[in-house]
Order: C-alpha cells, then structure tokens, then sequence
C-alpha cells in the first residue's frame, strides 16, 4: 500500500479531529480546538505530522516540544490501515525532526485503559516510567 507522511496544517485540522476522534484510547476536550491546535503548530512547526493514502488523511500525529524534552499526543491510524508500519513512519518522522531541533529525548503519554496503544508504545522501543512519576493536571480556566 502507498501512502506518503507530510507536515500537519491546520487546513487539515476537521479531517485529523474526525480521525482521532474515531480512535480508541484517544481523548479530545476543549484544548484541541481549532484555535488550540492552531497556536500548537505555531509553536511546532514542521513536527505534526499525518499520513495520507489516495489524498485521504489515514493517520495523524502532534508533536511538540519545549527545548529539552518532546512530545508526542494523538497518535492515531484508521482501524482498516493499521499494522502495516504508518503509526511507526508517523513517529519517526517526527522524531526525526525533534533530533534535527537538538531535542534528545521524547515523551509521550497512553491513558491506563488503552492496552492497544501500551502495546504499541512497549513494542516500538518506548519505555514505560509510571514507577518514577504520576502526571498531575490543573486546568487554569
């Protein structure tokens, strides 16, 4: 199968939150609208990245970073292209790009109840640290 990896735009931002939003194990709230995702990019150019297959987005990726450490979020690939290498390709990319920034190491995040995405994490190279730390959130608004 034929596919191609490209930089994420925001004119790509209703197809890519229609894919993820179709993804299990992955959660959208307020911080991902449209102006949200749109100040991401900014901050991030050139590290979102989406697969496309015959012109269609069939997976997607955002990835940041903060100077010291990136981040990835929302990987996520339709359920009918999944196990042919496009979540690794999408990854790779973007940590391609992180390196080409400095950035020497990356993060990313799997909520407890996805198994499928632990897995995929775990079988990729990923290591898992929940001994070490917890994630705390505060929303500000």
């Amino acid at each position: 199968m034929n596919y191609q990896i490209r930089e994420m735009t925001v004119k790509d931002y209703k197809e890519v939150i229609d894919l993820w939003s179709n993804c299990e194990g992955i959660t959208l709230d307020n911080t991902d609208s449209y102006e949200s995702i749109k100040k991401y990019f900014e901050r991030n150019p050139k590290l979102c990245h989406v697969a496309l297959h015959e012109g269609i987005i069939i997976g997607a990726v955002k990835c940041g970073q903060d100077g010291r450490r990136g981040y990835l979020h929302h990987l996520g690939v339709k359920e009918q292209f999944r196990n042919r290498g496009i979540g690794r390709a999408l990854v790779k990319s973007c940590l391609l790009n992180l390196a080409k920034e400095g950035i020497e190491k990356c993060n990313t995040f799997a909520l407890k109840s996805n198994e499928r995405g632990q897995t995929f994490w775990k079988n990729n190279g990923w290591n898992k640290f929940e001994e070490y730390y917890y994630t705390f959130q505060k929303k500000i608004n």
